[in-house]
């Protein structure tokens, strides 16, 4: 954990989140800017700064932050509909929050 890491100290209920999932190696919650009627961040628990961090030993990380979404998507009911997946990598790319996370966004129809 790094302790001035807003997603870390989300995970750590150090600040506060609404939370919609939570397991072993990720946790997901609502953006607090939504962008879309839905608009979840997946985070890992492990602190990863950004995509340009990852290491050979983070693949079951992300692989698990993926299939979360899918199934989040559909318990949103926006699996049929369709929906979005982005990573925002370093600040040039959007990026404000530096903890690996992956927005799931959708719900429009």
């Amino acid at each position: 954990m790094e302790k001035n890491c807003l997603f870390c100290r989300i995970i750590s209920g150090q600040a506060p989140a609404e939370f919609v999932y939570k397991n072993d190696v990720v946790v997901v919650f609502k953006d607090i800017y939504p962008k879309a009627p839905v608009h979840l961040l997946i985070v890992p628990k492990k602190h990863i700064r950004s995509i340009n961090e990852l290491s050979e030993t983070d693949r079951e990380i992300v692989s698990e932050m993926i299939l979360t979404a899918k199934e989040i998507a559909k318990k949103n009911l926006i699996s049929t509909t369709g929906y979005k997946l982005f990573f925002n990598v370093e600040r040039g790319g959007g990026q404000e929050i530096f903890h690996l996370h992956l927005h799931l966004i959708g719900g429009w129809i």
